[in-house]
């Protein structure tokens, strides 16, 4: 009775599955479901790919394994050794998750979702599987939350806290580009990535809310603080003569530019209508987008919000459209 190579019942999250032998015999009888792919993979490299279907191994449908192994052997040996590992191409959703720094040194939370798919087995199993010895989902999903979250502190570190929260949408987009690129590099395609809470510690929230209501006037105070700071740690240095300091500190107290008046919204009358802010429950001007106490999205009056990914949904719906979460 020929050996029989099939992935049987693999689970809904799984995305790989090594079979357990590596003695494989030719006539063997490879087994592939639809939307599975499987991989040979010998000494670190990834051979040949099978796709769905039934087959027969021969040195005919292996050619880049069996030349292989008639240069290493002097002929294709029956039974050889090799490791066959069964890859998903279903789409899977992953977490994410970290701290960093924008680029004005503020703290960074954030956290979120992102959604992929294993567009190339080969290289997935070349870059990721077989080249870093993952052969289960957990150790897979580990190793991508790891590779994404380092790119999305290495990404966001290029904003400042103002834009990252105030254009989040724009920072999302151009972050996901730029990560699609480097799932590529290892077999993967990103297929979307969202960003579910995103915050910084109380002392920036707020000042982000302080820069917001003062405009332009907000980075002169800052340059002050700077300098403050700067004067300070010239102090503590005995080596640092007045010529340093003198030389440091001067361009930073050049006085800012004329400023235009602040906005007309600012010298309107308070609102009479309100809402409440979903995420630290303050009260707060109806007229306001985010609110200024934690930078989250504030709702509008009259309009419904999902409570699990934020998208709009119509006032009688008993599912999110977006997300499908029961209302």
């Amino acid at each position: 009775m020929p050996q029989v190579i099939e992935w049987k019942n693999p689970g809904e999250d799984d995305i790989v599955w090594r079979y357990p032998e590596e003695e494989i015999t030719w006539g063997a009888q490879l087994i592939v479901h639809e939307y599975e792919y499987a991989v040979f993979f010998r000494d670190g490299k990834a051979y040949d790919v099978f796709g769905p279907g039934r087959h027969t191994l021969t040195t005919q449908n292996l050619p880049l394994l069996t030349e292989y192994l008639t240069k290493l052997l002097g002929y294709p040996e029956s039974p050889f050794k090799a490791t066959v590992i069964f890859v998903s191409s279903k789409q899977f959703r992953g977490k994410f998750g970290g701290q960093g720094q924008t680029v004005d040194l503020a703290p960074l939370k954030f956290f979120g979702s992102f959604w992929f798919r294993v567009s190339d087995p080969k290289l997935f199993v070349m870059e990721v599987v077989g080249g870093q010895k993952l052969y289960e989902t957990d150790k897979v999903n580990e190793f991508l939350r790891g590779f994404l979250n380092e790119r999305l502190i290495t990404q966001l570190s290029k904003y400042d806290l103002v834009t990252v929260f105030t254009k989040l949408e724009e920072v999302s987009f151009k972050t996901k580009v730029l990560i699609n690129e480097e799932f590529k590099r290892i077999g993967l395609e990103l297929i979307d990535l969202k960003f579910e809470g995103i915050d910084t510690t109380e002392e920036y929230r707020d000042r982000l809310f302080w820069i917001r209501q003062t405009g332009g006037q907000a980075a002169y105070v800052l340059k002050m603080e700077t300098a403050e700071s700067m004067a300070k740690e010239l102090g503590k240095s005995p080596g640092a003569g007045l010529g340093a300091g003198m030389m440091l500190i001067p361009p930073v107290f050049a006085q800012p530019p004329p400023q235009t008046p602040p906005p007309p919204s600012y010298t309107q009358p308070p609102s009479t209508t309100t809402v409440k802010c979903p995420k630290c429950g303050m009260i707060v001007d109806a007229r306001f987008n985010y609110c200024p106490y934690c930078g989250a999205q504030l709702p509008k009056p009259g309009v419904r919000y999902c409570p699990n990914c934020g998208a709009q949904v119509p006032p009688n719906a008993k599912f999110c459209p977006n997300c499908g979460k029961q209302l």
